[in-house]
Parts: C-alpha cells; structure tokens; sequence
C-alpha cells in the first residue's frame, strides 16, 4: 500500500508518517518546510523516516505542484496553523494554504482511484457553543483559521458528493505530545519553566480544553483510512478536559519545576471551552489511550532528550 502525507515534517504529519511506515506503507511525504516556525524542527521530525527506503520526501508546495504521486491514500496534513495569527493581512496565507491547497490535491484524485482521503479538520470549526461539541451542532467557528479549515471540510463533502472521492474530515481537539510546534501552548509552557521564564496566559486561565495525545490521533487517521466510512465527519478528542491552569500544575508537578505565571488579556479568535463527543468516532473502534499526566510526562521526557540537548534548536 502506498501512502500520501501531507505536511510530512510538521508535528502531526511526522508522527503519522513514522507510523504508516512500521505498518508497511510505502510513503510519499510532501512539505515545503513554511517559515511558521524555525525549519531545524521539521528536518529533525523526519530524520528517522529519511532513513527508511520506503519513504520518499518532495519538498514542494501543493498550491504550485504539477504532478502528483499515484497513490492509495491520501492524508493531509499540511495547513497554516494558528489561530492567533490568522486575523489581518495574515489571512490571504490561511485561505490559500487551508483552502486553495486542499482544492488542488482534492482536484486531482477525484479522478484517481484512491481508497481513503483523509482531511486534517479542527475543533475550531465550532466555535464557541455548547459541550460537549457534537459533529450534528450548527458550525459557528469564531477566528479565520476556524473559518478556512471548514471550508476545506466543505470543499471534502462535495468532491465525496459529486464525484465520489472518498473523503473522511477528523476534526482534532487540541493535539500534544513530542514533537508539538514550538508555539503551541504546552511546548510553550514547558520552555518557559524549563528557561526560568515566565508563562504567558490569555484570559484568567480557567478556559478548558480537551486535549489529545498525538499517538491517538494518529490511531485515528489509520482506523478512519482502513473504515468502510466515506463523506463522513469524525470528532477526535482525548476526554482529557481541564483547564489552563490545571494544565501548568500537571507540567509542574511532571518537570518538578515551578511556574511564573503572568496573566494577560483574552485573545480575539479564542475559544472558552472544547469537550469533543466522540461517540461517532468509536462505532469505528477507536478511543483515546493517553492521558494527560501521562502524556505530558512523555513530551517533558522527549523535550528534554531532544529540545535542550540538541544546539541547532532555538530554546
């Protein structure tokens, strides 16, 4: 079976890379190494699988690509990631790299007879509503990039519709584990105490989150490629809801290190709390197995073995 991956060297699409690999895939990675977030972390994510014969890497870009790989599966991850910086003039970049790139690759293998497409949603597409949050709930998302990764969905649904590719649309409830991006907020967290600096938090800290392992969700993308299921929606969340707070204590307490915690204003584009239902998600056999001690002591464990022992990264 041959494989496509998406954003290959980001945190999420080097995971699942890895995993497609000790599966027996043959897998096709396609990345063109954005400047979001120092290019070290990206090549570092993808050394091991560069050592395997059965991974080729593309550095390209999928809004500018004229041929793409005959392949089985597609999983795409690639996308502009934030929802912070998502407002203003930055938003040409989201429409273009979350929408014009999944129309692309949508475009071409609706012609190609592939098994599974498999698009990289988000739990921003509901915006803030009531919880937990439903895949039946009216879609309300409240930052651009909420709004372009629902597009995107939408742009999946109608190519299943009208020309049968078989798309699946997982929507991820705020993903940690190694390897997370540098400006995501227990990476963050975990920085900042491990340098002696301060802790920035949005808000008073008491908004939640339901946060979910990368191993589980790459589970996910596996499961929901093998799966009889096409035009379907699938929520994936780790039941681990706490709140920002109860968050910097687990890291605390897990790194036995103490926070300076500076509490700042709310941010436009914000959530106040996720709680995914995943009960549509488990008819197929999935749940998480990850809780969140245990997988923040498994990124603290990988931070530490990688981040501040390794010179080319910025700490």
């Amino acid at each position: 079976m041959k494989a496509l991956v998406t954003g290959c060297a980001g945190f999420i699409g080097s995971n699942l890379t890895e995993r497609l690999l000790r599966d027996g895939f043959d897998v096709i990675g396609i990345d063109c190494f954005t400047d979001y977030y120092a290019r070290a972390y990206k090549e570092k994510n993808i050394e091991k699988s560069l050592e395997n014969e059965r991974f080729t890497l593309l550095e390209q870009d999928l809004r500018s690509m004229e041929n793409f790989p005959a392949v089985d599966y597609v999983f795409h991850q690639a996308a502009q990631a934030g929802v912070r910086k998502s407002w203003g003039s930055d938003f040409e970049i989201y429409t273009s790299d979350n929408i014009i790139a999944t129309q692309r690759l949508l475009e071409h293998y609706k012609d190609e007879p592939i098994k599974k497409f498999v698009y990289a949603s988000s739990s921003s597409v509901y915006g803030d509503c009531e919880l937990p949050m439903n895949e039946m709930r009216l879609l309300k998302p409240v930052s651009p990039y909420g709004v372009t990764k629902l597009a995107a969905e939408n742009l999946c649904y109608l190519y299943y519709k009208n020309y049968g590719v078989p798309t699946v649309s997982l929507r991820y409830f705020t993903v940690y584990g190694p390897r997370q991006r540098p400006d995501m907020a227990i990476h963050l967290f975990v920085r900042a105490i491990m340098n002696g600096e301060a802790i920035t938090v949005y808000g008073d800290g008491e908004q939640t989150r339901d946060f979910t392992f990368v191993a589980d969700i790459v589970d996910a993308n596996i499961l929901s490629a093998l799966s009889e299921s096409s035009g379907e929606v699938f929520n994936v969340g780790g039941g681990s809801r706490i709140s920002v707070n109860e968050l910097i204590r687990t890291i605390e307490d897990a790194a036995g290190m103490k926070a300076d915690v500076i509490y700042i204003e709310k941010q436009k584009g914000d959530v106040n709390d996720t709680l995914a239902d995943v009960s549509r998600i488990k008819e197929l056999g999935w749940t998480a197995r990850t809780e969140i001690r245990e997988g923040v002591e498994r990124f603290i464990e990988w931070y530490r073995g990688e981040i501040l022992n390794n010179a080319s990264y910025p700490v």
